[in-house]
Formats: structure tokens, sequence, C-alpha cells
């Protein structure tokens, strides 16, 4: 009996459980470790959410079997999100399904329109989902920059026109998970265009669509006009409501693609839990001064980080979106890695952040820094850092 089972075998040890082990670890052991490594949040969801729950959880035929493609009445409640926010019209019925959480539904969209030996274009670095998802379903991926600038359109022409297969599927993530980096709508324009071109589908991650800074909102790639010929889009209740545990996402946008995606969801889960959708449906549907509160939140925290940790001796980017920020090693650490170096500042500084490699090739020599303490934590783990490297720096 043979246990190399060909998916766990292209999978490599997940880099980031490490460190999250290490981290747990150590509160076992009673240390107090400041967590910015997973991009948890740490606020609960609105309270009329949770009353939401609660209600509908205390009636008794609220406990079978849901949807999986969702409930109507989210999904109504999506489509009308996206045309208050975005100005984009979508049918419940065709073009909206939800999902548990976008990472879900983007593992279930790479089983339900890719075959081995398939070639996908995806960012490097990438959240895991976006590589993996497609390798588990046994493709193949070749990878494209994140940066949005001249050479991540020539990395695109190189891929079709020297890759056997052509490319099928592109992947793109804009606020970017780890990076942060945002993008515009002419962006959005020239990719439609270029996978009309390519006859390439568009899988767009907007997971961060509403945190966003500065005054600078979030676009979409559906508000181009004829973006719906070859694309979905996938968000997430996650950060926008501070309902990650829950797992509640939706996928939007091209009608064959959606079909495909319910089509593999009926044959694998019966949808979330009715309640949880209900409540999904309070928190869209409700009052949406959370959102607002949400994001100050997260870009008080920002300025926070940048200028403590700046002051620490640690110069890190001030991201224009998203509730990371994507920092190159300090001076004098480049030549330990990025695993390394998240090691030792768990066991030295006692702060968790991710090792970039976790998030493929082009993430090394970064870590990703989560905001999700509160400002008093921050800084505290500045000045921790401030005395590991002054440490670092006298050894």
């Amino acid at each position: 009996m043979s246990d190399e089972f060909y998916r766990i075998k292209r999978m490599p040890p997940y880099v980031i459980a490490e460190v999250n082990a290490m981290r747990h670890a150590a509160r076992q052991a009673g240390r107090d470790i400041i967590d910015l490594g997973m991009g948890n949040p740490d606020q609960p969801p609105p309270q009329h959410v949770i009353d939401k729950l609660c209600e509908v959880a205390s009636k008794p035929d609220a406990h079978g079997y849901s949807q999986s493609k969702g409930i109507p009445g989210l999904r109504r409640a999506q489509a009308n999100y996206y045309q208050r926010r975005f100005g984009v019209e979508l049918d419940p019925e065709s073009e909206v399904v939800v999902t548990m959480g976008s990472k879900e539904g983007l593992s279930s969209m790479a089983t339900a329109i890719s075959a081995p030996g398939d070639v996908i274009l995806a960012p490097s670095p990438a959240y895991p989902i976006h590589t993996y998802g497609f390798m588990i379903a046994g493709a193949t991926i070749r990878s494209v920059p994140t940066t949005p600038d001249e050479h991540y359109w020539k990395a695109l022409d190189n891929a079709m026109a020297y890759t056997v297969p052509r490319p099928t599927v592109l992947v793109c993530n804009y606020p970017s998970n780890p990076t942060a980096e945002t993008v515009d709508l002419d962006f959005y324009e020239r990719l439609v265009a270029w996978a009309k071109r390519n006859e390439v589908w568009v899988l767009s991650d907007l997971a961060y669509s509403e945190l966003y800074y500065d005054g600078k909102p979030t676009r979409s790639i559906l508000e181009v006009p004829g973006a719906k010929d070859v694309a979905v889009e996938f968000t997430s209740m996650s950060k926008t409501f501070s309902m990650a545990g829950w797992r509640i996402g939706f996928c939007v946008g091209n009608k064959k693609l959606i079909a495909a995606l319910t089509r593999v969801k009926s044959y694998l889960d019966y949808g979330a839990f009715t309640p949880v959708q209900a409540a999904a449906c309070a928190a869209l549907n409700g009052p949406q001064e959370v959102v607002e509160q949400n994001r100050a939140r997260y870009q008080h925290r920002r300025d926070v980080m940048v200028e403590s940790f700046t002051r620490a001796g640690w110069a890190i980017p001030n991201p224009p979106a998203s509730m990371f920020t994507w920092a190159k090693l300090p001076p004098g650490f480049e030549h330990m890695g990025s695993l390394e170096f998240s090691k030792q500042l768990l066991q030295h500084a006692e702060v968790a952040v991710a090792a970039g490699v976790g998030f493929g090739e082009e993430g090394e020599g970064y870590v990703r820094i989560a905001m999700v303490e509160n400002e008093q934590r921050i800084r505290q783990a500045a000045r921790n850092i401030k005395k590991f490297l002054a440490e670092h720096s006298k050894a």
C-alpha cells in the first residue's frame, strides 16, 4: 500500500503553519507573543449581525441543510452591494454564488475549471490558495509578477507566447495579499482587453475591497464594460465586517464560470449554516458605519506601525490598502532568509510575523506584518524589535 499520494506530493510544507506552531507553543509556555502574523481581525462583528444569527438560530426549522449556492436573500444582498459600491449590475440567480469564504470559493473554482496539465497564471508572491488550489486540482502554475507595471504585461505576453499548452486562467489579486499593491480602473480595462484577446479566464480576488486608505477606494474588474465576458470576482465578509470565522464569501460575474462553480459545490457541500447566511444578509443590508469604522481603525494602526517600527530602526512601507505591510528584512538580516528571521523575531522579540517565503519564491527576503493588534500592542512590538535589533547589532 503506497502512502505517496499524488496531490500531497505536490504541496510543500505550509511555511506559515510552522511559525504559527512556534507561536502557539510559546503562548502555551506563558510568553506574551504579539501576533502580527495571521490576518485575523481582533474586533467582533456588529451587534445587529450577532443578534440576527441568534434570532434565526433559535428557530426550530433553521437547522437543516441549506443551499450550496447560498440562500436567495444573501445572493440578492451581494448583488445590491455591487450595485451601490461599484455600479455593477448582477443577476442574483445566475451571476452570484455564496462560498464558504473566498478561499473555499477559489479552490472549488480551480476544481471546476482546470484539469491535469492545464497551465494557470498566478501572481508571485501570492496568497497560497491562488497557486495551490490549482495545483491540488492537478494544474501547473506559471508565475507572473504582482507589480502592475510594464514588467507585468511583458510577463503575461511571454507566458502566452512561450508556454505549452497555452495558459487558460489568470489569477489577479488587488489589493494584493501579501504585498498590499493596488490598481486603478485603467489597469483592469487593459487586463480585460488582454484576456479577451488571448481567450483567458480572469479570476479576481477582491477580499480587501473595503480596506483602502487615504480616501482612495479600490476598484472592481467588473466595472469594466464587457468584463463579465471573461471574469469573475471573489469577495469576503471576513475583513469588511470582522467575520473571518463565519466563513462567508462570494463569487460573482461570468455566468459560465458561476455555473461551473455552483455545480461543483452542489457535490461538495450544502452551503453555510442558514443562520450564518441570514446574519450575513443583515451585515450587507444593514447599517454600514462599521465598514468605515474598521477602515479608520486599520488606517490608524497602519500609521502607528509605520511610524513606530521606523523609529525602532526597521523602515517599513506605508501600504495603500489591505491589513498588511510587506516589509524587507531589516539591514543585517538578509542572509538568514525570511523563515529564520521570523523564528528569531518570535524567539527573541516575542513578535510573530509571516515569513515571505510562505507566499512563494519571490517572497523571500520579505515578511508580511498584519495590523491585527491594537495601537498599544503595536508600539510594544516596536519596542521589542528595537531591543532585538540593537542586540543583534552588538553581536
